[in-house]
Formats: C-alpha cells, sequence, structure tokens
C-alpha cells in the first residue's frame, strides 16, 4: 500500500526562521503541493493570525484534490478556527514528554492532558474535523503514558495518530521498532513526523514506514523549525529507488516544486543538497565526466530527467579534454587538439588561483583560443543610480540590444537591486531572464577594494554563470549580469 504523504512545508516549513509567505503566495505553494500528489496539505495554523486564517480559507477553497489540513493544540479556539476556515481535518497535538507536560501546562498532571485530548477531540469531531492526534515530543515521552494517551484518543474516535520526533532525537533502528510497536496495538492509520537536528529525518522516516507507518510528514526542501522537518524529496526518491516502495508522487514536478518554495520562502537550497541541490546532476571532474558521457549510471544513481531536471557539466581545475569537447559542442564550436589542449590549460589556470570557473569565463577562454570574434548583442550605453538617506534607489540605463538603444528606469532594495531590475526591465521585450544567485567577494582589503560579482541567471531550462570584477560593485554586479545575459540571449 502506498505511504500516505502529509506536507507540512506551509505550516512547519513556513515556521523556519525568517520565511513568511502572504496568502497568495502560500495559495500558489499548495496548487503545486496539489499537483505534485501529496494526499494531505497542512495548510498552516489557522488560529496564529488573521493571515494564516484566511490562507487557509483560501487553499480549501480552492478545489484541490488534496485534503487541507489545520495544525492545532488541543484547545477549542484552535478547533473553531480551523472549523471556521473551512480545513477537511486538524493534526491536533498534545505534549506526551514531561518535559512538555511541564512546560505548557504547568501544574498539570498526565491525566489532565488525556481529560484535555479526549475533549478536545470529540468536540473537533463534532465541528465536523477529520482528526490527527500526535503525541508532542513522543521521542522523549515514557512509553507506557504515550500508549494510554493514544487509546485514550482512539476511544474519542481520532481518526489518525502521529508519532512527533519533535527535535530530531530518534534513531532509525529505534523509529522501525517503536512503529511496529504501535501498529501492533491500532488499527488506525500510522503517521510518524520527524525532525533533522542530528540529520537523521530521512532514515528516520523510512524505517518509520519499514515499521508499519502508514503516513509521513515531509517538507519541500527539508524546510521546517530548527534543521528543518524530513524532505519531501529525500523521502520519496529514497523509497522509490532504493525500497521499492511507490508514492503517488509526480515526480517529474519534485524539481520545479522545489525551485517555486525556494524563490517565494527566500531559503537558498544548498549547492550540495541531495536530489534538489545545484550539485546533485553537475560534473566537473574529468574522470567522471569521461565516464559519464559514454554511461550516464557510472556517477549517477538516478537520471535527472526523472525530477524535472537536467545533467550540467562544468568546468574548473578537476576538468578533462571529455568535458572541455563536450561544452564545446553545445556551443557548436570544433578544435584541433592543440587547441583542445590550450583551452584546457587557461581553464585549469583559472581553478588553481583559486577562482570559480564560470560560464562566460570558459566561452571567453574558448573564442580567445580559436580566434572567434563574438559580438555582443546587449551592450551598456550609460548608467546612472540615484540613492541615499530617505530616497528610494533609482536607476537610469540606456543599453544597445541589437543595434536599438532601450531606455528604461527601475527602482530597487539597494543601488545594485535598482540597476538590475533597470535592466531586466529593458530586455523584458527579448527574454524572460531570471536572476538565480548572486555571490560577491572582495578581492583586496579597503574601501576601494576589487570586488568579484558571480552571477547565475536562467532563461527557461538553461542556467548559466557569469563574473564581474570592478572597484565598483554596482558595475562590477552590471557587467557579471550583461555577461551572463549575452551568454543566454
Amino acid at each position: 500500500m502506498e505511504p500516505i504523504i502529509l506536507d507540512t512545508t506551509l505550516r512547519d516549513g513556513e515556521q523556519t526562521p525568517g520565511v513568511s509567505l502572504s496568502v497568495d503566495q502560500k495559495v500558489m505553494i499548495a496548487e503545486a503541493l496539489d499537483k505534485l500528489g501529496v494526499d494531505i496539505i497542512e495548510a498552516g495554523t489557522a488560529i496564529s493570525s488573521e493571515g494564516e486564517f484566511e490562507a487557509i480559507k483560501a487553499i480549501s477553497q480552492s478545489g484541490l484534490k488534496a485534503e487541507i489540513c489545520s495544525f492545532g493544540r488541543i484547545k477549542k479556539e484552535d478547533i473553531d478556527a480551523a472549523a471556521d476556515a473551512g480545513a477537511d481535518s486538524i493534526f491536533m497535538v498534545a505534549p506526551s514528554s514531561d518535559i512538555h507536560i511541564s512546560a505548557k501546562f504547568p501544574g498539570r498532571k498526565r491525566e489532565d492532558i488525556i481529560e484535555m485530548s479526549v475533549e478536545a477531540i470529540e468536540y473537533a469531531r463534532e465541528r465536523g474535523l477529520i482528526v490527527e492526534f500526535g503525541g508532542e515530543d513522543a521521542s522523549r515521552a515514557e512509553f507506557n503514558f504515550l500508549m494510554e494517551l493514544y487509546r485514550a484518543a482512539v476511544d474519542a474516535k481520532a481518526d489518525r495518530l502521529t508519532f512527533t520526533d519533535t527535535v530530531g532525537v530518534f534513531t532509525p533502528d529505534r523509529a522501525m521498532e517503536t512503529m511496529k510497536k504501535i501498529k501492533a496495538e491500532f488499527k488506525l492509520p500510522l503517521a510518524f513526523h520527524g525532525h533533522d537536528d542530528f540529520g537523521l529525518a530521512t532514515a528516520n522516516t523510512i524505517f518509520a514506514i519499514r515499521g508499519g507507518a502508514d503516513e509521513v510528514h515531509v517538507a519541500v526542501n527539508g524546510l521546517g523549525e530548527r534543521a528543518g522537518n524530513a524532505a519531501l524529496e529525500e523521502v520519496v526518491m529514497a523509497l522509490e529507488f532504493l525500497y521499492g516502495i511507490k508514492t503517488k508522487v509526480n515526480k517529474q514536478a519534485i524539481y520545479p516544486t522545489s525551485q517555486l518554495v525556494e524563490k517565494l520562502t527566500r531559503i537558498v537550497v544548498p549547492p550540495n543538497k541531495p536530489i534538489v541541490g545545484d550539485n546533485a546532476f553537475t560534473h566537473e571532474s574529468g574522470i567522471h565526466t569521461s565516464a559519464l558521457l559514454r554511461d550516464t549510471t557510472t556517477y549517477e544513481p538516478i537520471s535527472p530527467e526523472i525530477i524535472g531536471r537536467k545533467r550540467q557539466l562544468v568546468l574548473g581545475k578537476h576538468a578533462g579534454r571529455a568535458s572541455v569537447e563536450a561544452i564545446m559542442k553545445e556551443f557548436g564550436y570544433r578544435a584541433s587538439k592543440e587547441q583542445l589542449k590550450e583551452i584546457l590549460s587557461r581553464v585549469k589556470e583559472i581553478g588553481d588561483r583559486g577562482k570559480r570557473v564560470t560560464d562566460a569565463d570558459v566561452r571567453a577562454i574558448i573564442e580567445t583560443v580559436l580566434q572567434i570574434r563574438h559580438e555582443k548583442k546587449i551592450k551598456l550605453l550609460d548608467l546612472s543610480i540615484v540613492s541615499g538617506v530617505n530616497v528610494t534607489p533609482t536607476a537610469s540605463v540606456k543599453l544597445q540590444i541589437n543595434g536599438r538603444e532601450v531606455v528604461e528606469a527601475a527602482v530597487g532594495l539597494g543601488p545594485v537591486d535598482a540597476a538590475i531590475n533597470a535592466i531586466k526591465k529593458a530586455i523584458s521585450e527579448y527574454a524572460d531572464i531570471e536572476l538565480v544567485s548572486y555571490h560577491v567577494d572582495a578581492i583586496t582589503g579597503g574601501t576601494d577594494a576589487l570586488v568579484d560579482v558571480v552571477v547565475q541567471l536562467r532563461r527557461g531550462d538553461k542556467i548559466v554563470t557569469a563574473r564581474g570584477a570592478r572597484t565598483d560593485i554596482i558595475m562590477a554586479s552590471v557587467e557579471a549580469f550583461l555577461e551572463g545575459l549575452n551568454m543566454l540571449i
């Protein structure tokens, strides 16, 4: 039987420090999760704010196939808020460890928690909600009390039970063993909610399923409080490809959904993040690339197309001839053995200096060695910036695009942002370009430091990197952006 997938990106994921989503943004993510094929969308905590209530209400009215869930405490007001927002279900938690009981309900005893839980479950049922009941901090709770709490919940007609590893202290063997014990007594669907404080959330979630869990709680990109929740993409792919356990998730939508969540939450996915990180299907090593070009399975456990992304070859100090040949083929260039050797030597020289080799660097080296004069389609003719105290940063730019002069102006959060926005506005007629990442380093010390700006730009499914180096950070940023544009357009 396929495990039930509850996605908590919009609830626990939004509790990631620094993340705050608008109603429209939450609806966008909910629609993407529905297309992804998750069974339950935990859309937020209806009682927490007016915005949360409105978001859950809007998502509940969006006509999605998934069950819409609100998080709540064992309190009448939380249940009322969830029901009034139109949620299908409530994931309600009661403190189950003595640590949580004493901190959240000072003076209350274990019996009081059971009594409050029963009353809350019965009331939620009266309000027409599907009830998923969880023991919060269950991994640090006294097991006999936890089972007593679950028995009371079952008697009160809860629909599902959840074991929560609230602070991520479980281990895979304990997860499997504990799920077996709970499933031996209860026939209700059993869920596992794991956190990644020790880097074991994905492993614990998978072993919980192996122990009999029917449902798992996950979040896109592993978002969540502190170190985050079990990552949806890791759990789904590991279940399907390593354990042969199928899910309803549309795997081709995994990467686009990850990118949407990254963009709207502004929490950057680490490059080395499994499945969805920039480096997951990116290859530099000459030894690897040479074998990869003959057989992709040599250094890739799965094909990137399965999750809706593409393989990337990059050049650097570890590159080999096969990589250069592959990238030159992509550019539409051919070279002799001597020219290939020279190109590779120049690429490695940049890498040996400790610098990142960008796509623009590679193209410049290739065209220099092959003595190809590549006319830039976009040229900067003029740029002016207005910025200061109590002044909204504003940029005016004049570009020459394919021989035609274009003038545009835009505002931004700062002078660099304003300048980039003005350029994007000027080229909008020609192409929709997205700034994926922006990185700046000061190469020398002092206020006149030479700065090295590296940007990553995307047009459709093509991504390029480019560099700008100036003492003026604005001009370095513009130079890098234009360099990337000329590669994409």
